[in-house]
């Protein structure tokens, strides 16, 4: 139990009604994109936090106005935190999975219209939007890894190489286009 949040864990209990299905695929959705986990039907957790007492009573608001039953409840630390942390910690670690997957893929990417000499700034602004993407994603996915380890460091240090190898590419982008002086990749 030495990973369970100190604070315990909050619990949203929702139930509803078979039809219209919508309300209950927009609680899985927003359940699932904050990082909840579900212990069973209707049943999800989060480590207990103001910011994630707050995400579930609205949830369990949003359940009510759809016609259901809903109590977001404060639990407290047990034997069963192991199990729940393990859960999360996979969750997140096929997030970081994927994220590793489309990072080494942008960074192939790079490598391959490189050694292709395709600086164009057309390549340049796609790399650019990909590069963004996993920017925001894995700002998304560290703001619910709430048990961090290395997989997050990790992430952090693949951004960084996408980011010098854009740098890099850019720098060659501008070179071929003749717009700019000879600038050398970052190395910070």
């Amino acid at each position: 139990m030495t990973d369970a949040p100190s604070g315990g864990w909050v619990l949203l209990l929702a139930q509803l009604p078979a039809s219209p299905s919508s309300p209950r695929v927009t609680l899985w959705r927003r359940a699932r994109a904050a990082g909840a986990v579900g212990l069973q039907n209707g049943a999800w957790v989060l480590p207990a936090t103001d910011e994630n007492r707050t995400f579930l009573e609205g949830l369990a608001t949003y359940v009510r106005e759809s016609g259901g039953t809903a109590y977001a409840l404060d639990v407290a630390a047990g034997s069963s935190d192991d199990g729940i942390v393990a859960r999360i910690r996979t969750e997140r670690g096929k997030e970081f999975a994927e994220f590793t997957e489309r990072g080494d893929a942008l960074l192939a990417e790079l490598e391959k219209e490189s050694a292709r000499d395709n600086y164009s700034f057309a390549e340049l602004e796609e790399n650019e939007q990909d590069l963004e993407r996993l920017t925001r994603w894995l700002t998304t996915i560290s703001s619910r890894d709430f048990f961090p380890d290395e997989r997050g460091k990790d992430a952090e240090a693949l951004l960084d190489r996408c980011r010098r190898a854009l740098d890099a590419f850019t720098a060659a982008v501008y070179r071929a286009e003749g717009v700019a002086p000879d600038l050398p990749p970052r190395t910070d």
